[in-house]
């Protein structure tokens, strides 16, 4: 009973002390907050002095620090410093005085004696360190970390904390140099190295500077896999392609592997259209034999590389015809099933669009149809893409029925909304307006946005020419030259679009003219030409229907075709600040953030 009665007195006598403190504390935050230094000082030094309380030493501190009070702080770091002569935060308080001061030469020599003085103890070494890094004094916190591996007989040691240290201070070259010696023991380490670098180098200033670091590390370690490996990386940044492969080739020889990383690689460099580079990788995966691991895969994207490289650049008819014996000979080889269906689909959009053998083409897609064990939407792809090689042979019934298969058979699919839309631009081609407008208009909700934005813009081409006799029958042309187009037959497509301003004067297509024959010039690859096309749009129809389309495909060319980034981040700011409602602005934002340099994710 006489220790609960004691207990309660204590606790009545201590209460009001406590909320004094509490009071106090209170007062002196929202001082400190505002600003108001001098006051907050009276009252931490009271709180400081009645509970020396370490909680309430650095307000206390900093606040002598702004009122001025140079020679109170030092002695106050100096008193607890004699008191606790291990704890660092009052060394580098004391030094922090002389700064303020602007005894700058003190500070120095103080801080300077603090590092050379550090016992050899890790512990010690790097709480110097944190001291140096809380007090915003980085490079003695990068100095006590370099002499600690002196002092420490250990060249490796403190190395995380020196990666931190210089990514912070943005210390490129000792950044490089930090990692390449980390790598020399920990290669696991490559991948978080290259994710950082990724994000501080910023020109190809910075990029020599990593290459001729690791060029030299080379020099004296050639066995090294992760250097190796981390220069193939520097020349894809660099977009040096031919380098890359040279070094991935030579690895994977070196190493005798199974051709896991060129095969890697191959994909890297199809991302970026280094098609020459593509094939010759491939080839070489080929070359290891029908037994090895990537022989398929690697005649499979080859023949995919080279339908694009041929398709996407100036080509020729033999080079063509030799892409098509080589469909052919893959599909001798492996036989047509649903395993080569893929290998069927190219050939006949090879053979239809730009062979000029429909028939053959046609042809093949019906044999496939017809095999057993096609998976659903694959047919449905063949289908489609039979459908398009009628619309090339006049079978226009044959084209529409195909489509209404599909459309039918994944009404709620991507692949059947794909099959309205082509049923309503063979409307269109067709010069069926009204037709052609009324299952566009159900299009717009698609859930494909790709296909709601061409409906709707196929919907509005329409509807914008149909005001006036003028406009309707240049429509018509205009229409037909699409259809030229879609043949692939870009000359003709071009002689009919020059010719609608002629003969329909002030007819309401300008935009649509220039952005037909931009997409024309595109397709042979005529890019001075399109860029002319495109600008034009943006000069005088930027508010039109293809202005931010136009702005749009202008900085994709400037980024990919022509390595204008600066030109291409200009357009790609313009789509955001101009078109915040464009369908681009999610992916031109993307962009403008990366040829900046900004981290993503």
């Amino acid at each position: 009973m006489n220790r609960i009665i004691v207990l309660l007195l204590v606790l009545l006598a201590w209460t009001p002390v406590h909320a004094q403190l509490s009071s106090d504390e209170a007062l002196a935050v929202q001082y400190f907050q505002t600003g108001e230094f001098e006051k907050a000082a009276v009252i931490y030094e009271k709180l400081f002095n009645r509970t020396k309380n370490a909680g309430h030493y650095d307000p206390y501190f900093i606040c002598l620090l702004k009122t001025k009070q140079y020679d109170e702080a030092e002695a106050l770091a100096k008193k607890l410093l004699k008191s606790n002569p291990g704890n660092y935060t009052y060394a580098v308080d004391i030094g922090r005085v002389f700064q303020e001061r602007g005894e700058q030469e003190k500070s120095t020599e103080w801080f300077n004696k603090l590092i050379r003085d550090m016992p050899a103890n890790e512990f010690a070494i790097k709480d110097l360190a944190i001291t140096f890094y809380r007090a915003e004094g980085y490079d003695f916190s990068i100095k006590a970390l370099l002499n600690g591996r002196k002092i420490l007989n250990d060249e490796n040691a403190f190395s995380y904390d020196l990666l931190s240290l210089y990514r912070y201070r943005k210390d490129k070259p000792m950044l490089v140099q930090e990692y390449l010696s980390l790598l020399e023991r920990n290669p696991e380490v490559l991948r978080q190295a290259q994710n950082v670098l990724a994000n501080i180098l910023e020109d190809k200033s910075d990029y020599d500077m990593l290459k001729t670091a690791l060029l030299r590390r080379l020099q004296k370690d050639a066995q090294n896999i992760a250097y190796t490996e981390f220069l193939t990386w520097q020349y894809i940044q660099q977009k040096e392609f031919d380098m890359a492969l040279r070094q991935t080739l030579a690895l994977d020889r070196r190493l005798k592997e199974d051709g896991s990383r060129v095969f890697e690689l191959s994909r890297l460099l199809l991302s970026n259209h280094a098609y020459d580079q593509v094939v010759e990788s491939l080839n070489y995966l080929i070359t290891k034999g029908s037994d090895g691991k990537y022989y398929i895969p690697a005649k499979i994207d080859l023949l995919n590389t080279k339908s694009k490289q041929l398709t996407s650049d100036k080509f020729s008819r033999p080079e063509l015809a030799a892409l098509e014996s080589d469909y052919i000979s893959l599909l001798q080889e492996f036989g047509r099933s649903s395993g080569t269906s893929f290998a069927i689909l190219q050939l006949a959009n090879l053979q239809a669009f730009y062979l000029q053998k429909p028939q053959d083409a046609a042809e093949n897609l019906s044999e496939m149809i017809e095999l057993p064990g096609i998976p659903p939407l694959i047919l449905a792809q063949a289908k489609l893409e039979l459908g398009d090689i009628y619309i090339l042979t006049g079978e226009v019934w044959e084209a529409a029925l195909l489509y209404g298969q599909v459309e039918k058979q994944f009404s709620n699919d991507t692949y059947g909304q794909e099959a309205k839309y082509k049923s309503a631009k063979l409307s269109y081609f067709q010069g069926d307006y009204a037709w052609s407008k009324a299952q566009l208009d159900v299009l717009k909700s698609s859930t494909s946005q790709l296909i709601a934005n061409d409906a709707l813009n196929l919907s509005l081409l329409i509807s914008d020419n149909l005001q006036n006799e003028t406009d309707t029958a240049a429509l018509k042309k205009y229409s037909y030259a699409d259809l030229l187009i879609f043949k692939n037959q870009p000359d003709r497509a071009l002689i009919l679009l020059d010719s609608l301003n002629i003969l329909y004067p002030g007819n309401s297509l300008a935009d649509d003219i220039l952005m037909a024959k931009s997409k024309v010039y595109l397709k042979k690859n005529e890019i001075d030409k399109a860029v002319t096309q495109l600008y034009e749009i943006v000069e005088k129809h930027s508010s039109e229907l293809w202005g931010d389309d136009a702005i749009f495909v202008l900085a994709d060319l400037y980024e990919n075709k022509l390595s204008q980034p600066a030109k291409a981040l200009e357009l790609y700011q313009k789509i955001i600040t101009d078109f915040p409602g464009s369908l681009y602005v999610i992916e031109a934002r993307k962009r403008f953030r990366l040829l900046r340099g900004d981290k993503l994710g």
